[in-house]
């Protein structure tokens, strides 16, 4: 899945940087350039939706967009409560994810 959201991304002109895990999005510190974050909500280490406020209190304030393969009421009213711009179900159409990061990377999230 990674990797398909990576090309996906490059096709449309953005550069992604990806992240194996939460903990190395976590310690990444530079996010100067980035215009969003793409989450999955079920990481090999943790909740997506835990990883983005654990970001948001040590200042990363980009617009979230959440993918996830396990939909349910209570995640994704737990998505929405986190402030997530966008909640994709997969498989999810590629103008799903497109849409968003463009709104997000020009200003409008």
């Amino acid at each position: 899945m990674l990797k398909g959201v990576r090309r996906l991304l490059k096709q449309h002109g953005f550069d992604a940087v990806p992240f194996e895990t939460a903990k190395s999005l976590q310690d990444h510190d530079d996010f100067a350039q980035a215009c969003c974050l793409v989450l999955d909500i079920n990481l090999a280490d943790g909740s997506g939706i835990e990883l983005r406020h654990r970001l948001a209190e040590a200042g990363v304030s980009l617009p979230v967009i959440y993918i996830t393969g396990n939909d349910s009421d209570a995640t994704r009213m737990a998505a929405m409560a986190s402030g997530c711009v966008a909640y994709l179900t997969k498989p999810f159409l590629a103008q799903s994810l497109i849409e968003p990061i463009k709104k997000a990377a020009a200003g409008l999230a």
